[in-house]
């Protein structure tokens, strides 16, 4: 019978969140995800389950209480995304129309200003 192998906690960890993300992927099962995790580490996957169960809980799967903190980040991420690319936009403009006034205009000034001699 094979000596046990112990995994550190950093390890085990990494497993579970390898898991987690191949889960969110949404296109294996529970069991599929646990193997093809486990065949990538060299884990069993008994083992990575224990693991799953420890971290996550029975039904394998981050509690909701995990996920919406995340979910309400993305939200508002997203909107400040989208506040500062309508503010570029606004520069941007802004830029391209200063740009115009102030050619015409340095031009506009040498005209006036030339010594007719």
């Amino acid at each position: 019978m094979p000596a046990q192998r112990k995994y550190d906690q950093e390890t085990q960890d990494r497993a579970v969140r390898m898991y987690a993300d191949r889960i969110a992927a949404g296109d294996v099962s529970q069991r599929q995800a646990r193997i093809e995790v486990g065949e990538l580490l060299g884990i069993k996957a008994e083992t990575l389950r224990n693991w799953i169960r420890r971290d996550l809980g029975e039904a394998g799967r981050p509690a909701a209480a995990a996920v919406q903190p995340a979910d309400a980040e993305l939200a508002r991420l997203r909107r400040e995304n989208a506040q500062l690319r309508r503010a570029n936009e606004i520069l941007k403009t802004a830029s391209a129309f200063s740009r115009r006034r102030s050619s015409t205009a340095d031009s506009g000034r040498s005209r006036l200003h030339r010594d007719p001699s």
